[in-house]
């Protein structure tokens, strides 16, 4: 089936107040599928005058129907979402897998997630509550949550479906209305969501979608005065720009950034367990995923069994088209390949390549592949331990003791995932309260799942949270009232 005939809709226009026309430019951006680099769409090339108008459109919602409802209907509504993109889910994860190159059960996953973040913040909504605070004598004091505003959420290409349902689902709940960017890389699933929320119910100008280049409708929504509060989630560099454009309207804004996270093995590991989690936590997504082990920190006594082990795994590994669901699909652009052989090219001259996975004989030479690659020994201070590769590249790293383990841990500029396999109760929680990042999974690794778990980072890994109820605090201010009587 083809894309154009997936989505239903007519992919070169972005989605205003409800509506689809074209954007302001004219322009459009050819849409590749990794797996064979032919060019099988075209999306909107929006312009700083489309988000102006999707900040008009996004304000006259919230004074009109959309901020008229209340919390309960706002579920009510996000819960239609949830089905519809039940209904259509298997559309969805093939029109990702055309777009971005995910094999095609990790789309279906993907699909399920963003029903899944629709589900949890449709029956949040009506109960994010206030405070009542004990205060002087002839006062009753009490906070109220409100939303910003206009949210301004921008998404990146490695997780298009989860991402957006995290963000959006959770603005919405709380009564923000939205004007979202998807990664240009990324758009198609965002385009077709805008068609389910409408399709659902939701009111004009709730949620707008602008697709473009990051340099056009990115900046323009990072510094626009009509902007109340701005998500993104993405590159540390970019983030920053962000952050300083938003900055001159004093607008909060949450990051959610890279990692370079490390799974520490001791030597009391069960490693039956463990083996599968450490290769897959990295390999998922071909590498790009924010929270990916990429570093594989293992206690001396046992690092030999962990390396051969490790090494059998990789052999098995096989990367192909992501409609044929091989272990792994190519990465998103022909930048990212480059970004991506570049370190596995430093590597290979300074470090010791401990094995390869295969390239599937049905792979084209168009398509963006690079294959799952394991460095050993490698030093904690190498590039390739300390920067975010955003691709199948793993690295082992030896260690002595808990104090050691932390400190190469705790040794980047990245703060988001940890894993710690070791059966020791007491080491299991002295290293979590020790380690610095925002989440740590011991003897487990489930960063991409639990839409109830709050996910951000320290450090250049970003500050706010997403997921779970956490993220709705975020997506609101609280206003204090005092009234005395």
């Amino acid at each position: 089936m083809t894309l154009d005939k997936l989505t239903r809709i007519d992919t070169r226009l972005i989605f205003l107040n409800g509506t689809w026309v074209a954007s302001a430019g004219a322009g459009t951006i050819p849409v590749e599928d990794p797996s064979t680099g032919t060019v099988i769409a075209q999306i909107g090339r929006g312009t700083a005058e489309d988000v102006d108008q999707a900040v008009g459109a996004a304000r006259w919602a919230l004074e009109g129907e959309w901020g008229g409802l209340t919390a309960t209907e706002r579920g009510r509504i996000l819960m239609r979402m949830s089905e519809l993109v039940l209904e259509r889910a298997e559309d969805l994860a093939m029109i990702e897998t055309l777009d971005v190159g995910k094999p095609l059960d990790q789309s279906r996953r993907d699909a399920v997630a963003l029903a899944r973040y629709l589900e949890f913040y449709a029956g949040a909504a009506d109960k994010l509550m206030g405070t009542t605070i004990p205060y002087q004598q002839g006062f009753t004091v009490f906070t109220l949550r409100e939303p910003h505003g206009v949210c301004g959420i921008i998404i990146p290409w490695n997780y298009p479906m989860q991402i957006l349902g995290r963000a959006v689902a959770a603005a919405l709940a709380t009564g923000n209305s939205v004007v979202l960017k998807p990664a240009e890389d990324a758009s198609v699933s965002a385009l077709v969501f805008a068609a389910i929320a409408a399709k659902a119910g939701l009111p004009a100008g709730a949620l707008n979608v602008v697709t473009g280049l990051g340099a056009d409708v990115g900046a323009a929504l990072s510094g626009h005065a009509g902007v109340d509060h701005l998500s993104f989630t993405g590159s540390v560099e970019t983030g920053m720009r962000v952050q300083e454009a938003a900055a001159r309207n004093a607008v909060p804004v949450t990051l959610e950034l890279g990692g370079k996270s490390p799974h520490i093995v001791f030597d009391d590991a069960d490693l039956d367990r463990a083996m599968p989690v450490l290769v897959g936590a990295c390999m998922q997504n071909a590498g790009q995923t924010c929270s990916a082990a990429s570093r594989v920190l293992v206690q001396r006594g046992i690092y030999d069994e962990v390396r051969h082990r490790m090494i059998e795994i990789y052999r098995t590994l096989v990367v192909g088209p992501a409609r044929d669901n091989h272990d792994l699909g190519p990465v998103v652009s022909r930048k990212q390949q480059r970004i991506v052989q570049d370190f596995i090219e430093l590597g290979r001259r300074e470090l010791t390549l401990a094995a390869q996975g295969e390239l599937h004989p049905s792979a084209t030479a168009g398509g963006n592949y690079v294959l799952p690659t394991l460095f050993a020994e490698v030093p904690p201070d190498h590039p390739l331990a300390c920067q975010e590769i955003f691709g199948p590249v793993q690295v082992l790293i030896p260690f002595d003791d808990d104090d050691e383990a932390l400190r190469i841990a705790n040794g980047t500029d990245y703060g988001l995932v940890a894993g710690l396999w070791t059966r020791d109760g007491g080491r299991q929680l002295r290293m979590a309260g020790r380690l610095r990042c925002g989440q740590v999974f011991v003897n487990n690794y489930g960063a991409g799942g639990g839409v109830e778990l709050p996910f951000g980072g320290v450090g250049k890994s970003g500050h706010g949270r997403e997921k779970g109820f956490e993220a709705l605090y975020g997506f609101t201010r609280v206003k204090t009232v005092a009234l005395q009587h």
